[in-house]
């Protein structure tokens, strides 16, 4: 018995050398080069070894967020976070368990495998050379992780799922008493949930706030060369998610591999960048992409049986084991998970079992969101999203042959129109099932306009090129989603007019301080005070210094304007009190507040927002940057933010009213400010030519370690937009480089 032990131990500890040997081989093949602003730019023989190497540059920069994005994505929350979180454990696993995401590992092509592994061995390397790191639960990390979080998205679709849908259903059988719908098919509220990667933190101290949460999306607008100074396209990378959601990384190998941009914590390609000769931006995506079909359901002899068409199937049912922390122990419990050809059961509605559909091809979508780096001109772009897994976004396109392209969604099942899909359809009559994707020529797809523009900022794809947008009668329904809103009529103003793009141009056009939202809705407030006679006291009159500001305002946000402060406040109170007619989106009831709604409502809503404001600061008449700020005390995901603490003032302001560069702010903790923590993360603006040309900004800065020069040095730039220019080329580079050493280097 000692003996085996001996061999055992003998047998781990040779297995481990071989690991150390193999990382040690392969972090010498790795430069990693820290320029003036912490990025990492990472340079590999291979893709592999440069995978290896952007992977150890993440932990460096914020462990805590690469495991995080991975605890959450196989499923394993619970046993972090307790009991509660069994269900987004569970949801994850109804799509794809640990034994098929193994499977699906190994039967990747040796390319991608090569990559997966890399990505494990980076991360655990990471991990051996810094003991003094504790992980809060993955000690050890896997190359069929990746596998769980494949298209670019943190969350993507599948977070359309309801958890407590999942929990009555998985158990207790029970549809919560619901006929409707659990999942979010109307695209407004969609738009008016937190924006892509959860902004986290507590209510503040005025209760009407706690439900403002910044509109989800991006912007990307392209240009081409017909309107800018150069010649040359110009793209715009403005993803909107929550702050210190993604950092700024270069990876560099010599198999042809020069990616800049954006990398969610975790994932091993940029999802929002560009190379040399092209650039692609992602704004989330609200064409119709899931389906709900309703199963009925029979048991036969401790078998469930599902109806389809004239025969009944079997109902696919397998258990799986998931932990949950509890105090100090740790605890099991088993759950069946059951499925049909549709998709897994997600929840029921009456007495009919749902199964969700919903794009999950792991190894198709990793191999679609990795090749899209190394693409070199607008051809094999297109060949690459013939892939067709990019499910939850759009993307905006340009590139070094001039090419401009806009493309609505990726995945998009076909349906027979004949039924409603936005609703959930009756899955036991097979004229509902998908009839595979539609080809990318069929989808709303717009390259080289004649106008010399394409926008996105989740707004309509047919505004997208002004009057040269495809046409809605041409498309089915289920690709229209969604509607327009005030960042896109922003978008399109600004670039109707526009020639003569430079990269501080473009910039300029990105930060216009303008805010459409505003246009109807204060207008309507200064003329429900001008018809209303002055009653002094607790009358009209008692507000008629601040409509005097407002009826002066340009409708255009600063640090110093007192109008925006007003208009934020009344704004957002009607938005939680108000009501406008059913079936309004989110642009249309704000306008419908200026137009449509009571004088005398306007008018209350204003005195309790004015009063409010006063409560808050001691006066009403308060520039914006006193009320909205810029702070970042630690790296904690959930951000704690403190009034007596340094902070800088931010002129920017909500999506919600139409500005492009989007900050979300809210109070927290008690606070009186309002603090963002959403909204414009790292922005770029390329142009292309004979060299790539780029700026960028990044939220607070490239390091989740409060001890680094590099966690708050771009904190002034972001509030002042003063960009910094990108080192793309080696030579660059290495002028600007702080620190080069190779992975594992004290």
């Amino acid at each position: 018995m000692k003996q085996a032990i001996f061999l055992l131990l003998l047998a781990m500890t040779a297995c481990k050398t071989t690991d150390l040997d193999s990382w040690q081989a392969q972090a010498d093949r790795v430069t990693i080069i820290r320029d003036d602003f912490g990025v990492p730019h990472i340079y590999g023989k291979t893709d592999a070894d440069a995978v290896f190497g952007l992977l150890f540059a993440q932990c460096e920069d914020d462990f805590n967020r690469v495991e995080q994005n991975y605890i959450w994505a196989i499923g394993r929350l619970a046993e972090v976070e307790g009991e509660d979180l069994l269900y987004s454990d569970l949801r994850a696993h109804l799509f794809m368990t640990e034994e098929e995401a193994k499977a699906n590992y190994e039967k990747s092509p040796d390319w991608l495998k090569k990559l997966c592994d890399a990505f494990a061995d980076g991360v655990n390397f990471y991990l051996h050379s810094h003991p003094e790191v504790k992980p809060k639960l993955l000690t050890h990390f896997e190359p069929w992780y990746p596998m769980y979080f494949s298209e670019g998205s943190i969350g993507g679709d599948i977070e359309q799922i309801s958890t407590e849908r999942i929990k009555a259903f998985y158990e207790d059988k029970e549809g919560l008493g619901s006929t409707d719908s659990p999942r979010n098919t109307d695209w407004q509220s969609v738009l008016s949930q937190s924006a892509e990667g959860v902004a986290l933190g507590s209510a503040g101290s005025t209760d009407w706030q706690s439900v403002l949460q910044e509109p989800r999306g991006s912007n990307g607008f392209a240009i081409s060369g017909k309107l800018t100074a150069s010649g040359h396209a110009m793209l715009l990378i403005n993803p909107h998610t929550s702050f210190y959601f993604r950092p700024e990384v270069h990876v560099v190998s010599m198999e042809g591999l020069n990616a800049y941009g954006a990398v969610t914590w975790g994932q091993f390609f940029v999802y929002q960048g560009f190379n040399e000769k092209t650039g692609w931006m992602h704004t989330s995506s609200y064409a119709d992409v899931m389906d709900e079909f309703l199963e009925t359901v029979s048991e036969e002899k401790g078998q469930y049986f599902y109806q389809y068409g004239k025969e009944k199937r079997p109902v696919i049912a397998k258990q799986v084991v998931l932990k949950y922390k509890d105090g100090n122990e740790t605890k099991e419990r088993k759950f069946p998970i059951y499925r049909t050809h549709h998709g897994p059961v997600t929840h029921m509605l009456g007495d009919k079992w749902v199964s969700t559909a919903m794009m999950w091809d792991p190894v198709k979508a990793l191999t679609q969101s990795f090749t899209r780096t190394k693409q070199s001109g607008n051809k094999g772009f297109r060949e690459m999203m013939d892939i067709r897994t990019n499910s939850s976004n759009n993307t905006v396109y340009a590139d070094a042959e001039g090419n401009i392209a806009y493309y609505h969604g990726n995945f998009i099942p076909k349906r027979d129109t004949a039924f409603d899909f936005s609703k959930p359809v009756d899955g036991s009559n097979p004229a509902t099932d998908w009839q595979g994707l539609h080809d990318v020529n069929d989808c709303i797809v717009a390259l080289n306009p004649p106008n010399g523009w394409l926008q996105n900022c989740n707004s309509t794809p047919f505004t997208c090129a002004g009057a040269n947008s495809p046409k809605p009668a041409d498309y089915p329904v289920y690709m229209r989603l969604p509607a327009e809103n005030f960042r896109g009529i922003h978008a399109v103003r600004l670039l109707e007019k526009g020639s003569g793009y430079t990269i501080d141009k473009l910039i300029e056009t990105a930060y216009d301080p303008y805010l459409p939202g505003f246009e109807k809705l204060i207008p309507g407030l200064v003329k429900a005070f001008d018809d209303t006679p002055l009653t002094g006291g607790q009358g009209a009159g008692a507000i008629a210094p601040a409509i005097e500001v407002l009826r002066k305002w340009d409708f255009r946000t600063s640090t110093e304007s007192v109008a925006m402060s007003l208009a934020f406040y009344y704004g957002s109170l009607y938005d939680k009190k108000g009501e406008a007619p059913e079936g309004f989106t989110g642009m249309e009831r704000i306008n419908y507040f200026g137009t449509g709604s009571p004088p005398a409502e306007r008018l209350a809503i204003f005195k309790e927002a004015v009063a409010q404001l006063t409560v808050d600061f001691g006066k009403w008449d308060v520039p914006w940057g006193e009320i909205n700020r810029f702070q970042r005390l630690t790296g904690d995901i959930e951000q704690p933010f403190d009034d007596s603490k340094p902070s800088l003032p931010c002129g920017l302001a909500s999506g919600r009213w139409g500005a492009l560069a989007s900050f979300g702010a809210r109070q927290y903790n008690g606070s009186k400010r309002i603090y963002g923590t959403s909204g414009n993360s790292f922005v770029a603006v390329v142009e292309f030519g004979e060299k790539v040309k780029a700026k960028t900004l990044l939220a607070g800065g490239e390091s989740g370690d409060p001890k680094s020069p590099h966690f708050y040095d771009q904190a002034q730039r972001y509030v002042d937009a003063k960009f910094k220019d990108v080192a793309y080329y080696r030579k660059d580079v290495e002028k600007r480089a702080e620190r080069t050493y190779h992975p594992g280097a004290r």
